[in-house]
């Protein structure tokens, strides 16, 4: 079967552009450009913008550049340049010029990474146990159920994922390792957990799976460094966007922007998805948008 083509279909994408308050000139930074679908919409909003795209996924890189192209491709003159490109995880990220005007960074997983047959993020087919955004990182999501021990691997599962049954389950992958594919992992962990608990809402291995993820990637560590630096890339009043999918995400989120002192909340609640907006993307239907604007004055 062939892999799908990595696009990027924009959650919230009024919210974003409202959110960011794009200004004539300004610079702007989409810190998970993913198939490039926020930052085309920003370079949209204003003839005059710019935009850096960062990205630790290089099939993302790609699918960015391709669809950005005609804002600049790399060999038109540098005065018709409006995108560059970043290949990396945005807490590593060394911001150089001007400060930016507005930065928006799209949390998680895209359903395209979740369909990649070879990626591992998905137990809907079988895989390896990947699920490595950037594939030159060495931690994999192998090395965690195969390796570590016990004890640690509960209290993944269960910080993580939020996962209530993960001494149960952590007791299982150890006693039946070592693993190799998605599919068996999954099926492994539903059958270990109550009959009732495994027919409910959601498959029961979607909270581990959601935990290897985090743990590969060291997802919640990379953004509390991006919100740590965030506020010292802004210019005066410039916007920070930030779009969570998961509790934990929104928590540290919700949590960083009241308690810095260089940032205003600009929205006491996140703003969320229509339903006209969640019949045509179900992905947008967990997530959540917070505003900060960076203070004029420390």
């Amino acid at each position: 079967m062939a892999e799908p083509e990595f696009h990027h279909v924009p959650v919230l994408p009024e919210a974003v552009i409202e959110g960011l308050n794009i200004q004539p000139g300004g610079r702007y930074l989409d810190a998970t450009a993913g198939g490039g679908g926020h930052s085309r919409l920003i370079l949209e909003a204003e003839p005059t913008v710019s935009l850096v795209a960062v990205d630790q996924d290089a099939a993302a890189i790609a699918a960015t550049q391709a669809n950005l192209a005609e804002f600049g491709d790399g060999e038109a003159p540098a005065e018709r340049q409006r995108v560059a490109y970043w290949h990396g995880n945005f807490a590593e990220f060394k911001p150089t010029g001007n400060p930016f005007s507005g930065i928006l960074a799209d949390l998680g997983v895209s359903s395209v990474q979740l369909d990649l047959g070879d990626r591992g993020f998905s137990f809907r087919q079988s895989a390896p146990l990947d699920m490595r955004m950037d594939p030159r990182q060495d931690l994999t999501a192998a090395d965690i159920v195969n390796y570590w021990d016990e004890t640690d691997l509960a209290n993944v599962i269960y910080t993580y994922g939020e996962e209530r049954l993960s001494r149960r389950i952590a007791r299982k992958i150890v006693d039946q390792r070592p693993w190799q594919t998605t599919t068996d992992l999954a099926e492994a962990i539903a059958y270990c957990v109550p009959r009732s608990y495994r027919y409910g809402r959601i498959h029961p291995a979607t909270r581990t799976f959601q935990a290897l993820r985090i743990a590969v990637n060291r997802e919640l560590e990379a953004l509390e460094t991006l919100l740590k630096a965030a506020p010292r890339w802004l210019a005066p009043g410039g916007r920070l966007v930030i779009i969570s999918f998961h509790s934990l995400e929104d928590r540290l989120v919700k949590h960083t922007l009241k308690n810095s002192p260089e940032l205003k909340v600009i929205t006491k609640k996140p703003m969320v998805a229509t339903e006209d907006e969640i019949s045509q993307n179900p992905r947008a239907r967990s997530a959540k948008l917070r505003v900060a604007e960076r203070r004029e004055a420390l």
